[in-house]
């Protein structure tokens, strides 16, 4: 489930729930005491009526921000109101009941501002003391901690779940940023490849143009500088399309950790890739590996976790640099090769490097080898596969 974010799905929503219903564990003893008849028929119909409406404003206080979110004017209502049954049912029912104001300090460390739970959650656990004290009920003073614990508990809760929002809106905004400043260097790139070359074409084309009447050996000789430049500058963008269509290791590790999250994977990934002696084509080859692996991972195999490691490796041919993602999933159906392995495979050995994949004792793994263009001792574990 993702923290800090609303359920995808009906799977999701109910995992939620059940967390929620675990907490429900400190209305036992209300329940309890209204089942085993102590009371006149009317107070337990009233005590039932009363946690029922308890219940029922916690309930929506957890579930404030799905759907139409309530105000803070609102929120702090239901919560005077939850206090009010509290103290009302404690009073009236006996000690059994002061569960509740755990329910209470819950309520005030998750939906007021810090510096207003700060001391609303002390003073639900004093009117706790001071109503069990009341009812002569020693056993109050041990509640105390619990519920000045578990309010504080909650804040710690609430700061966390909005660091996570901050930070998944900061990662969209790094992503966007990224495609944007992308969008730039391309038509940069674009200007300074095609803006002199088709001026030059243009220029040539109005002298063609003019010397064509009186002077067609000159004219053929611009015509043919045309050509040149016009071929050339086909070369300069093609050369500039692959440099743009190869991916790069570092880009899809970041774009690998951000598929896995979404997909609910947990993911393990190595730090900053050392890519020093490592030839263009051979980085490349790894990042295609890397795409597919990630691609398996989240589309077939219904893995939970991926571990990927990356390190430099001596091995008899010389020094290499492997690539290893092994997830815990089914590794996909089937048990011959896929059009992605095999494509893969090729690319790879057209690198001069291997792949090896199939399934391990508890998923799937891949690994991915690559020479190195010069001699390197080993970075990491070594060692001769």
């Amino acid at each position: 489930m993702r923290t800090g974010q609303s359920p995808r799905n009906v799977r999701e929503a109910l995992r939620k729930a059940m967390w929620i219903v675990i907490w429900l564990v400190f209305l036992s003893s209300p329940v309890h005491d209204l089942a085993s008849g102590h009371h006149t028929p009317a107070a337990t119909a009233a005590g039932w009526l009363g946690l029922a409406a308890f219940v029922g404003i916690y309930l929506t206080l957890v579930f404030r921000n799905m759907g139409r979110a309530l105000n803070g004017p609102a929120v702090a209502a239901l919560v005077v109101a939850l206090g009010v049954l509290a103290v009302v049912l404690c009073l009236s029912l006996g000690p059994s009941w002061l569960g509740l104001f755990v329910y209470v300090s819950v309520a005030c460390g998750t939906t007021f501002p810090l510096r207003v739970a700060y001391w609303t959650i002390p003073l639900t656990a004093v009117a706790m003391l001071l109503v069990g004290l009341h009812g002569g009920e020693q056993d109050a003073r041990n509640l105390v901690l619990l519920v000045v614990l578990i309010g504080f508990a909650m804040t710690g809760v609430r700061q966390l779940v909005r660091t996570t929002v901050e930070l998944r809106k900061a990662r969209a905004t790094v992503a966007q940023l990224a495609a944007n400043e992308e969008r730039l260097r391309l038509a940069r790139d674009l200007h300074d490849l095609l803006g002199h070359s088709l001026s030059l074409i243009t220029l040539k084309s109005e002298l063609a143009g003019r010397m064509l009447p009186d002077h067609p050996e000159k004219a053929a000789q611009q015509v043919a500088d045309i050509e040149q430049v016009s071929r050339q500058a086909l070369v300069d963008v093609r050369e500039a399309v692959t440099g743009y269509r190869r991916p790069r290791l570092a880009g899809e590790l970041a774009g690998m950790q951000v598929a896995l999250t979404a997909a609910g994977v947990t993911a393990d990934l190595p730090a900053e890739p050392d890519l020093d002696g490592v030839p263009e084509e051979s980085e490349s080859a790894l990042a295609w590996a890397l795409r597919e692996a990630v691609t398996n991972v989240v589309r077939h195999s219904g893995a939970r976790r991926c571990v990927v490691e990356l390190v430099h490796r001596q091995t008899l041919d010389g020094p290499v640099l492997e690539l290893s993602v092994e997830d815990d999933g089914s590794g996909g159906s089937g048990s011959t090769p896929g059009n992605g392995l095999t494509g893969l495979t090729e690319r790879l050995e057209k690198a001069g490097g291997s792949l090896d994949a199939g399934r391990v004792r508890r998923g799937f793994r891949l690994v991915a080898r690559v020479p190195m263009a010069s001699a390197r001792g080993p970075v990491g574990t070594a060692g001769t596969p």
